[in-house]
């Protein structure tokens, strides 16, 4: 994992017409294999961050490389674009088919892939986000969560290294949520597919392996769930909170229990108290 395949080097970004930038002097890497949320409320920066990373946009200063490309080169446009997967907040805008299977060939197409290769390609795909009994439905008629899953089935097809998700969960509601991530942690874990999950869903955020967390253009923090949910007060001053049981857990080391710091799940919370309950002899 110590392999950089995204690099940001000290990038500045400014809408036109805009009094301020988006982004100020931002410099990061995504690692090889990674899973890595990007974190921050709406207008920090994190959306505009993703863009940049998928050659959508370019940058006013700084550089970008992804997968070893300069996504200012015009010329490996494509290329960058094939590596680099982009799931959008809003599933119905990523359909543009009347088929789930046409949709997800829809980026082969403009690839030029071989019919006979798209094909296969189509049932690995499908079969690797659990769609495949939907391959003949209409997009229309499925979930929100369902839309997501296709339109991450139709990336997948062009087998990409990184997939870029720019608040993938957004607009679906927590069953969709939660089969969504499921699916994409299950992808970076199996098929070694980078992931960048832009979000601002703290239970999100903490299951990543590590987290960047963005406030007003710029990285105010970066470490392990544990090291930055750890900076309590720091997200709270930024207007972030941090998981439930991290906040329980701080109430309850406030009031006297003598629980560890950088308790992030309920499952860890249960296993704590359970030690302080039945200590062991």
């Amino acid at each position: 994992m110590n392999e950089t395949i995204i690099d940001v080097k000290d990038v500045s970004f400014t809408y036109e017409e805009a009094a301020e930038p988006a982004l100020t002097h931002v410099t990061m890497d995504v690692r090889r294999g990674e899973f890595l949320a990007v974190l921050g409320h709406n207008g920090s920066g994190k959306s505009t961050l993703a863009k940049l990373l998928n050659a959508l946009y370019l940058p006013t200063e700084g550089q970008v490389t992804v997968c070893g490309f300069d996504t200012a080169d015009e010329e490996h446009l494509w290329e960058i674009r094939q590596q680099a997967g982009m799931i959008f907040q809003n599933p119905d805008n990523q359909i543009v088919a009347t088929v789930v299977r046409e949709d997800v060939a829809f980026g082969m197409e403009n690839l030029g892939v071989p019919h006979d290769v798209m094909v296969t390609r189509i049932e690995e795909a499908l079969a690797a986000v659990r769609m495949t009994e939907h391959a003949d439905s209409a997009p229309h008629m499925l979930s929100g969560g369902q839309k997501q899953r296709v339109a991450i089935a139709g990336i997948l097809a062009m087998q990409p290294s990184v997939i870029i998700a720019d608040e993938a969960t957004a607009m679906l509601d927590p069953s969709g949520r939660k089969e969504v991530l499921k699916t994409i942690r299950r992808l970076n874990l199996e098929k070694g597919i980078t992931v960048v999950w832009i979000t601002h869903f703290m239970e999100e955020a903490a299951q990543a392996d590590r987290i960047i967390v963005m406030n007003k253009g710029t990285t105010v923090l970066s470490g392990t769930p544990r090291e930055v949910f750890e900076q309590v007060d720091t997200l709270r001053e930024i207007h972030l909170d941090v998981p439930h049981m991290t906040d329980l857990s701080q109430d309850l080391r406030k009031a006297g229990m003598p629980l560890p710091a950088g308790i992030l799940t309920v499952e860890e919370m249960a296993e704590e108290a359970a030690k302080l309950l039945c200590p062991s002899k």
